[in-house]
């Protein structure tokens, strides 16, 4: 039997203003790291056997 689903904290005050200013101002990506990100999505999609 599956176990039940816990709620998910509210995040306030000095927290919720951290988080939204991540959102607001995300961090600049490389071309560099968007590669690496890319190859290894291509190299998991390459072995990846999906039967829809």
């Amino acid at each position: 039997m599956a176990r039940p689903i816990k709620e998910t904290p509210v995040l306030v005050g000095k927290e919720a203003q951290r988080l939204v200013a991540k959102i607001d101002n995300p961090r600049a990506v490389s071309a560099a790291e968007v590669a690496v990100a890319r190859q290894a999505y291509e190299s998991m999609m390459s072995i990846a056997k999906f039967n829809f």
